[in-house]
């Protein structure tokens, strides 16, 4: 079954106990301003008709604007959302939110049993054009969630 931004955000809020207030706060450092009642139904069940699915636009925000609160503001305007996110690229913005190195990476996929060489980390983060560049496969980023979940939620 293909990971969902859904899915993540609900990763993500579990591992860090994010509240509606929080997510709102990080949309809005990224230039997002949402209601409580937009992050709720983000988190209904799919078969709500209530739900609404997390679009790339919205996590790369959210990403954003975590990168901003953990890391501080940088000069010049605020990044600018990607339509369109690999899980590559959420797991480089999850990467620079944690300030994490590759053996900070290493240990958190290591906690999900996810045995991964350093090489092959550092192959999801190499540009698309070089041929060392690897896709990070959904297996590979629902560990590194569920590791952070077992290192941040214990």
């Amino acid at each position: 079954m293909p990971l969902h931004n859904n899915d993540i955000l609900r990763r993500l809020r579990y591992a860090f106990d994010w509240k509606d207030e929080d997510m709102i706060r990080l949309l809005s450092l990224a230039g997002q301003n949402r209601e409580r009642s937009e992050i709720v139904a983000w988190f209904k069940k799919d078969e709500d008709p209530q739900s609404k699915i997390f679009v790339d636009v919205d996590l790369a925000a959210l990403l954003n604007g975590w990168i901003i609160e953990r890391r501080g503001k940088r000069e010049g305007p605020l990044p600018i959302a990607e339509a369109e996110l690999s899980n590559n690229m959420i797991l480089r913005k999850i990467k620079i939110a944690l300030n994490y190195k590759d053996e900070d990476m290493l240990q958190i996929f290591a906690l999900a049993q996810k045995k991964i060489s350093k090489h092959e980390l550092s192959a999801f983060f190499r540009k698309p054009s070089q041929q060392q560049y690897r896709d990070c496969q959904d297996q590979y980023l629902r560990s590194f969630l569920k590791g952070l979940q077992l290192k941040y939620r214990k």
